[in-house]
């Protein structure tokens, strides 16, 4: 257990940041899973419409440092590449 106040101040940041970065992953991977069954089910322009949001939740989440840059936009890339596949097909 931390011993000094700057050490307690620091412990209740750290929980209160990971609440918060919680709860953007998880909102991050509920859209991302969403868009992947819209895909699945050969709904492009709902896929489309959610993949936008998503895109901009993830530059969101960039900016606010839960997650690396590198990190969404490999997601995005791939899951535009994913939906570009359905796109050719349908």
């Amino acid at each position: 257990m931390a011993n000094k106040k700057a050490a307690f101040k620091s412990l209740r940041q750290s929980k209160k940041r990971h609440v918060q970065n919680k709860a953007v992953m998880s909102e991050l991977r509920t859209l991302a899973k969403k868009a992947r069954i819209l895909m699945d089910s050969k709904n492009s322009k709902e896929a489309d419409a959610v993949l936008k949001i998503l895109e901009s939740k993830l530059s969101r989440a960039v900016k606010r440092n839960t997650i690396r840059k590198n990190n969404a936009s490999r997601r995005i890339s791939r899951l535009r590449a994913q939906w570009a596949k359905i796109g050719s097909k349908a």
